[in-house]
């Protein structure tokens, strides 16, 4: 394994920082916007499940007693 300067890396991170492309203020808030509503259906249909679940075993240990 060959071994790297010090400086030689720091080099090499510039360069690669340099490749990076940042998304613009629109890309930022269209995600962010995206990612919010999938929580929000996603959260919806887990409490839906829960309830779901809920109401059956709650139904089941009413037969029991």
């Amino acid at each position: 394994m060959a071994k790297t300067s010090p400086g030689e890396f720091i080099r090499q991170v510039r360069a690669e920082g340099r490749k990076v492309v940042w998304p613009t203020a629109k890309e930022t808030w269209v995600t962010a916007i995206m990612v919010f509503i999938m929580t929000s259906l996603l959260a919806l249909f887990f409490f839906g499940v829960d309830s779901a679940f809920a109401a059956i075993v709650k139904s089941l240990l009413g037969l029991l007693g």
